[in-house]
């Protein structure tokens, strides 16, 4: 008799990642979300100490299936997190033989949902060739929350990562971004590690044309949650810079 395959479950992590408040969980994931992650005791992660707290989490909510000693929780290759795994070189058919076994998988990321602006389409798109069904649960994606709170377009839109570091690439990046923006009308939407979110800021307001919108969504679905969404002469005006607090997970936007 053929044991049936495992599924893989793409599940939401809250957005308070690395940040001095969390929220309450229950407030940012769905119930029936945190009942069926309790239930999964195979992992595969960005980092399992992280992967481990957030368990802990919801086991105070909905009890773990196993002790998080018990837990099988593989972490994602170092590269991975360096370089990305969207463009298909890495191969993660290995760390789905649990599924292969019977064994549902769950797939973390640190923050918001696998495989959106962070790793974890390579594990995707391994179950896929592996024939696994791949279910995504319900949860918090700051990009999404950021666009519709922005108020800028939302029917055509695109998500372009990190900007460079060098200050001169960083610049012609954001002309280049601009440009598109006000010709085509998509938004553009990117993100910086939060310790560098003022000085992106800062590029941004020195760089972009007064009149193109600059929308900033921080510490999203957080009690501290800011959204602002303003032309760029109206950021020039407010002087952002006593207002920039960067140690909260930032989205950044730009449009007509």
């Amino acid at each position: 008799m053929t044991t049936p395959k495992g599924k893989l479950y793409l599940v939401p992590a809250p957005l308070d990642f690395g940040c001095e408040v969390q929220a309450p969980l229950q407030d940012a994931l769905p119930l029936g979300t945190l009942q069926l992650a309790a239930g999964i005791t195979h992992w595969i992660c960005e980092n399992a100490k992280s992967a481990r707290a957030y368990l802990k989490r919801i086991d105070a909510i909905a009890p773990l299936a196993a002790p998080l000693q018990a837990q099988d929780i593989q972490e994602l290759p170092r590269e991975v997190h360096k370089k990305g795994d969207h463009a298909g070189q890495f191969d993660a058919r290995p760390l789905l033989a649990a599924a292969l076994e019977g064994h549902d998988i769950g797939l973390l990321s640190e923050a918001g949902m696998p495989a959106v602006a962070d790793p974890g389409s390579s594990v995707a798109r391994a179950a896929h060739d592996l024939g696994l069904t791949v279910v995504p649960l319900t949860g918090p994606v700051s990009l999404l929350l950021a666009l519709a709170a922005s108020g800028l377009n939302g029917q055509n839109f695109a998500f372009v990562g990190y900007l460079p570091q060098d200050a001169g690439e960083r610049q012609v990046r954001i002309r280049e971004l601009e440009a598109l923006a006000l010709k085509s009308g998509q938004t553009q939407l990117f993100i910086e590690t939060p310790y560098r979110n003022a000085s992106l800021l800062q590029a941004l307001l020195q760089t972009l044309q007064h009149n193109t919108r600059l929308a900033v969504a921080r510490g999203l679905t957080l009690a501290t949650a800011q959204v602002r969404s303003e032309t760029v002469k109206s950021w020039r005006a407010a002087k952002p810079q006593a207002t920039t607090d960067e140690r909260l997970p930032a989205v950044f936007a730009i449009g007509r």
